[in-house]
């Protein structure tokens, strides 16, 4: 006991340093714990910093980059349309727009109307932004307003930081320097619409455009281009500090045509305001030189869009200012379809150049008596006699003898009543009938419908583009097709070589006869085309007048002596017509006029055809490499 208690004693009695303490260990542990997580914690930040740095640097780098970076896609150029010498038709040039990205702005939809604000937008701007929104990506820039003055341009820089993602940007819009002059050959551009898009992302770009009619329809993706891309600098806000890069997109290629521009003009000039349509071609290669349609529009207004009321205006006017009549029009072609029939007739050997038929002015057939345009009749008539005077009754009676599927084979052969696949839309076959075609409409084909399509009257249809063809075949005898492409990029086409196009086949001798009779018309005494004769030395021209009829014309108001078309209403008048081609000697360039309710092809078409083809000699444009001066096609139009 005494011993025990010694030793507590003792204990007591121990300096404090020897004691120990049970709460310094315990501070230990945990100062050791503490020391072990913030190593652990130093080695997961030194980690993630390597991670973060190195592993993912690049990545963090691009994101700061994206912070100070905007890259957007650029439209590119649209190609150039040019004539055949370079003179352009269809350009570019730049202005100014707004755009929005709109993975710069958080609120897209605050952005727009503190926008329109400043910059007024219609019901019709805020209808296409939506609908652009909706199908675009948000790094796809949307157009908020086009063709900006300077006025607008800096009332959206004065209020840029309240506009984060709006930014000013330079376009191009597509102009047309010839306005009416060209419209229906390069046609226009517009606005691609939903469907353009969903068929080529490149369309969703601002400032883009689609072909919508013409030559620019036509070969709208080799003029598209391919895009191309810009890097700006931008601060916290989204306002542009610098552009970093460019890259400018590859425009599209360069399309010239065989159009002579000067000779267009003249063309224009000499129709002057009648509701008419004529073509020029080489007779040799089938290019088209001119083709003109009147009346016609102005091409530009379809960039920026069209007004209702002026859609209005050309959809409600008679003359029809939006359609091209020389590839979409028909008629009948009259008087200048007989030497398809005198072809058929003399190829199908039941008819020779010497065989005569009388004409006492009209033919009775089943009780239906078919008058001729003389009521005195012509006599005695063969092939030549019968072109010169285009007597009526002549071609009434081989028709009769040789029947609908002859005059429609040959007719097709010479270029009527077919496709002619020239680079333009919206073209029109026309037609040739046949009792085949009348029966599968659920119709007969009675002997009368030979004998009126006989004179190119009934229900035979075409262009006059097809009346240009079939015109320039006749001359040289060769399937000359007409084609307005002359080069892309200045690659010219093979098509430019006459050796390109293959005969005919039709007999040398046939040819010449129709030709021969074509040049009565124009050149020998009582032919019907006394005004088409030209007033070059030297130089001749054959042709053929047509009058085709819109009305039918009872028999006794033609046999009472008082019937004068001229008197009709402009809409109940026949149409005129004349085809025609020079040098007779020589056959170059073939030309087709159709001037509708004109009444008379020998008044009325004849001596436009003559001006035109006066004018296409004197500048000679096959000939030529460069526009000749405008002084060489001003000889006096008053010459009858």
């Amino acid at each position: 006991m005494w011993l025990k208690r010694r030793k507590r004693d003792n204990r007591r009695l121990m300096p404090i340093r020897d004691q120990k303490d049970p709460a310094r260990g315990v501070f230990t542990r945990r100062a050791l714990l503490c020391m072990a997580v913030q190593a652990g914690a130093m080695g997961e930040l030194a980690r993630r910093l390597y991670h973060i740095q190195i592993n993912d640097g690049d990545h963090y780098a691009r994101m700061a980059a994206n912070n100070r970076v905007s890259k957007r896609l650029l439209a590119p150029p649209r190609g150039r349309i040019v004539d055949r010498y370079g003179i352009a038709l269809a350009n570019n040039k730049e202005n100014w727009r707004a755009l929005l990205m709109p993975e710069e702005t958080t609120d897209v939809t605050g952005t727009i109307e503190r926008f329109s604000t400043l910059i007024p937008l219609d019901e019709r701007d805020r209808n296409r932004i939506a609908r652009e929104m909706r199908h675009q990506r948000r790094f796809v820039p949307v157009m908020l307003r086009d063709f900006l003055s300077w006025d607008e341009m800096a009332r959206i820089e004065l209020n840029a930081p309240s506009l984060p993602g709006v930014l000013i940007d330079v376009g191009t819009r597509r102009v047309y320097p010839e306005g009416e002059l060209l419209a229906h050959i390069i046609g226009y551009v517009a606005p691609p619409n939903e469907n353009d898009v969903a068929h080529s992302t490149l369309l969703a770009l601002p400032g883009m455009r689609v072909g919508r009619a013409g030559i620019e329809q036509n070969q709208d993706e080799k003029l598209r281009g391919t895009a191309g891309s810009v890097e700006m600098e931008v601060n916290a806000v989204g306002r542009v500090i610098s552009e970093l890069n460019r890259e400018e997109g590859v425009p599209g290629e360069e399309i010239s045509l065989t159009i002579d521009r000067g000779l267009q003009q003249r063309v224009l000039n000499h129709i002057g305001d009648q509701t008419a349509s004529a073509v020029v071609m080489d007779c040799h290669n089938g290019e088209v030189l001119a083709m003109v349609s009147t009346p016609s529009f102005d091409p530009s207004l379809f960039d920026s869009g069209v007004s209702h009321a002026q859609w209005i205006e050309w959809t409600n006017n008679q003359h029809t200012p939006l359609i091209n009549k020389a590839v979409a029009g028909v008629y009948p072609p009259g008087s200048t379809f007989k030497p398809a029939v005198a072809m058929a007739a003399l190829e199908s050997g039941l008819v020779s150049p010497t065989d005569r038929v009388f004409c006492p002015g009209h033919l009775d057939v089943g009780g239906t008596r078919f008058h001729c345009w003389s009521r005195w009749g012509h006599g005695s008539v063969d092939l030549h006699l019968a072109l010169k005077y285009s007597c009526d009754v002549y071609f009434y009676e081989i028709a009769r003898r040789i029947g609908m599927d002859r005059i429609a084979e040959t007719a097709h052969r010479m270029g009527l009543g077919v496709p002619l696949d020239i680079e333009l839309p919206h073209t029109r076959t026309g037609l040739i009938p046949t009792p085949a075609w009348r029966q599968a409409h659920h119709h007969h084909w009675n002997g009368g419908d030979t004998i009126v399509s006989g004179i190119g009257q009934g229900f035979i249809q075409v262009t006059p583009l097809q009346l240009a063809t079939y015109t320039a075949r006749m001359a040289t005898g060769r399937a000359v097709q007409p084609h307005l492409m002359r080069a892309i990029n200045g690659e010219v086409s093979p098509m430019a070589n006459a050796e390109h196009w293959p005969s005919l086949n039709m007999p040398e001798k046939y040819l010449e006869a129709l030709r021969a009779g074509m040049f009565a018309v124009v050149n020998e005494p009582h032919g019907t085309a006394p005004k088409a004769q030209l007033d070059l030395p030297g130089i001749a021209m054959a042709g053929k007048t047509g009058s085709a009829q819109v009305r039918h014309v009872s028999r006794a108001l033609r046999e009472s002596g008082h019937f004068n078309s001229a008197n009709l209403p402009w809409e109940y008048r026949p149409h005129a017509l004349f085809i025609c081609f020079a040098p007779y000697d020589a056959p170059r360039y073939a030309v087709s006029v159709v001037i509708e309710h004109g009444n008379a092809g020998a008044d009325a078409a004849a001596p436009l055809a003559r001006n035109i083809m006066r004018d296409t000699l004197l500048r000679d444009p096959s000939n030529h490499t460069t526009p000749p001066p405008e002084s060489v096609a001003t000889v006096d139009d008053s010459f009858e």
